[in-house]
């Protein structure tokens, strides 16, 4: 029996042949507590991309699970060294679990899912055929039929209604982890926190192509949700950040221009209304206005100070590489 310590302190690949440094697909599968449905999945993996001719492997990604799960997915491998696994320390987040996946991936293609068994592996064929023959270079998927309790379907509508609108994407199911990226996608962009459900709105201000389709949402059959409620709440501000860091990384003053110009100005506004007041003769010392309009002044230079200072530490930090991404070079 591995000791507690082994789970807590080992970070481990499991053994396997040389990589293959060109492989055509890899699935990177993060898993939680899964230990009834790993080697499941995992069959059902190969049995798919065997039958499309493809050259893969199938990483799963332990997120710290109490389970045994590691142990099962160690066995998958002996019985098959495409089959790998990475064990991080502890649990770390999907995010960066997904992480760990793509950086020891090897394929062209990366594919992402559950490892719950919700995610049909027999739809890979069916993002692999819309990447290639759209020419696209991320496909979502899509639970439009979602095999889940109405405490968690309605709230995930709204939650990607709210992100759809703002986001200004086009795709109906940001939640969905069933995805396929080309490699491209994967190297221009960074995860941490939460961010792992809003890759396609960094992969889009990048000005990568997306994709959507409408894949088959199985019950759970095994273990339960590792979501609850503050997954939206904590959705909302990763949302934010998004918003922020794709649109205004590289010219802050442009957002905190707005807050603090706007706040300025409404602040001189009512002190030249109480100005005029004051010229005819009316007192101002219990005039709560006249605080009011002290305090959005105030609060609009330090506002458009902060967007200053953003300013000079965009100046400072710019690379030239940030502000563009290319796709092909023709000389």
């Amino acid at each position: 029996m591995e000791s507690q310590a082994s789970l807590l302190n080992s970070l481990e690949v499991a053994p396997s042949e040389p990589p293959i440094v060109d492989l055509d697909v890899s699935v990177v599968v993060p898993v939680l507590n899964e230990a009834d449905t790993v080697e499941e999945l995992a069959q059902r993996v190969i049995k798919v991309l065997e039958g499309e001719g493809r050259s893969f492997e199938i990483i799963f990604v332990d997120d710290g699970s109490s389970d045994g799960t590691p142990k099962r997915i160690k066995a998958a491998h002996r019985a098959d060294s495409r089959i790998k696994l990475v064990w991080l320390r502890r649990n770390f987040g999907k995010a960066a679990a997904l992480c760990a996946g793509f950086d020891v991936s090897a394929g062209r293609i990366v594919v992402t899912m559950d490892g719950d068994l919700q995610d049909q592996p027999e739809e890979i064929p069916r993002f692999l055929a819309e990447l290639e023959e759209k020419d696209l270079d991320l496909v979502s998927g899509w639970k439009e039929k979602r095999q889940d309790p109405a405490n968690k379907r309605l709230p995930s509508r709204l939650f990607n209604w709210a992100t759809r609108k703002l986001a200004q994407i086009d795709l109906h199911d940001f939640n969905c982890g069933f995805k396929a990226y080309r490699r491209e996608v994967l190297d221009q962009i960074s995860l941490y926190g939460e961010l792992h459900r809003y890759i396609p709105v960094l992969a889009s201000r990048k000005g990568f192509t997306i994709g959507e389709i409408s894949v088959t949402h199985d019950p759970r059959r095994h273990g339960k949700s590792k979501y609850g409620w503050d997954r939206y709440y904590k959705g909302l501000l990763d949302l934010i950040t998004v918003l922020f860091i794709t649109k205004y990384t590289r010219r802050p003053l442009h957002l905190f221009g707005m807050i603090g110009l706007s706040s300025l100005f409404s602040g001189l506004a009512i002190n030249c209304y109480l100005m005029v007041r004051w010229f005819l003769g009316e007192p101002l010392s219990f005039r709560p206005l006249l605080l009011l309009g002290v305090l959005l002044m105030l609060l609009g230079i330090q506002v458009l100070t902060t967007g200053l200072i953003g300013e000079m530490i965009t100046f400072k930090s710019f690379h030239r590489a940030d502000t563009y991404s290319v796709k092909e070079t023709v000389v």
